[in-house]
Parts: C-alpha cells; structure tokens; sequence
C-alpha cells in the first residue's frame, strides 16, 4: 500500500491488502483452522460482550472467530473481502448463521447493513493498512460502535510472507490512534505465535467507546 492511498471507493485499497490470500486461501483455510477463538483470544474473553449482541468481524478469513462468537450467542456479520477465504468459510461453516459480506478495511461501507454494533473485531488485518488507511479504518470502526463498544484488535509483528504486503504497526500507535477519536484501551498484553513461528509475536489490544449519556465507563 503506497502513501498516497485516498478512499476512492474503487476497492484498489483492499485489493493491496489481500494480496497473497487468495493463491494461498486453502492452505491458508487450514493453517487458521487449526487453532480455536479461545487459543488466539484467550487473554481477553473477559471483556466479549456479556449478552448476545450484535459484532462484526472484519478479514474474517474462514470464519473461525466468527462461528464460536455465533455459538456464544451472538449476531455476527463477517466482512471478508478475498472470495476464496470467504467460500472456504461458508463451506466449513455452513450452518452457523454467519452473516457474510464482501467488505474491507478502510471504508468498510456495510451498504447491505444497519445500525451500530456492540464489539469489532479485527484479528491479523491491521498491520495491511497503511497510515493514512489507519486514520481512516479507526474513524469507521469508532463510529461503527455502541457507547460502551469495544473493538479487538491483533497486531502481527515479524518477517512478512512473501507476496504479501504489511507494516509494522506499533501497539503504542494503535492506542494512540484509537483516543484520537474517542477509543481508550481497556487491555493491553503480548502473546507468542500460536504456529510456533519464532520470529512472530502479536499484540492484543482492546479499545472501547465512551459509554452512553456521559456515564462512567
């Protein structure tokens, strides 16, 4: 993604971002499968909502985060924009009422649907927006929240693959990101690459909205 991205709406942006996925989309359907929404999210279950809600999951992927969000009860729509990631996904969870839509980072327009949501999630998707897409996703995501709405966010820090494009994404930047329009961080941690590669490791964060009508949050 070059510096001189601007949101044309023509989906150039996205297409940038995924680049590599759909060549590797079925080794990729496997390697995400491989591990659970609890492994990859265990340091901060605590803070999922704790009534069935409505999230958004934003680069899906197979849908391995959202089928165990559903099965907590949850309303989910899953914006994956790599067609092959996604048939995988309605392939292998065919029958968990995931809400599917062709969306990406940073306009992630959701034409198709209304209302705010009450968690985002966005796991191993920030690190392929460039600064510039940065401010822009964290506007759209902020606004695209409940009061109180948290959003989950995993930074991939390492070696990129080959034919893949991404940037090293401070957490520091993040949070820093997130309270310029409102967001302020609820969970911070480091954890290692649950595919044991050695060089990569991930920041966990979490970001919340301002709760309603001023009150403490």
């Amino acid at each position: 993604m070059s510096g001189d991205w601007s949101p044309t709406g023509d989906g150039t942006a996205a297409a940038r971002g995924t680049a590599g996925y759909a060549e590797a989309a079925e080794a990729l359907a496997i390697q995400y499968e491989a591990v659970t929404f609890d492994d990859v999210h265990y340091n901060v279950l605590q803070l999922l909502p704790a009534e069935p809600g409505r999230i958004l999951d934003v680069g899906a992927g197979t849908g391995r985060d959202a089928a165990a969000l559903v099965a907590r009860g949850h309303h989910v729509v899953a914006a994956e924009p790599t067609a092959e990631l996604r048939a995988h996904g309605q392939r292998i969870h065919a029958h968990c009422g995931i809400d599917w839509v062709d969306e990406a980072l940073p306009d992630l327009t959701l034409s198709h649907q209304t209302g705010q949501f009450d968690a985002v999630f966005a796991t191993a998707v920030w690190m392929h927006l460039n600064a510039e897409e940065r401010c822009h996703a964290m506007a759209r995501i902020a606004a695209l929240l409940v009061p109180g709405g948290r959003f989950f966010v995993n930074l991939r820090h390492g070696p990129v693959p080959d034919g893949r494009l991404m940037f090293d994404v401070s957490a520091a930047e993040t949070v820093e990101l997130g309270r310029m329009y409102g967001l302020r961080t609820v969970h911070r941690s480091d954890s290692p690459d649950l595919q044991g590669r050695g060089r990569v490791r991930w920041s966990n964060l979490v970001l919340q909205t301002n709760c309603a009508n001023g009150a403490p949050d």
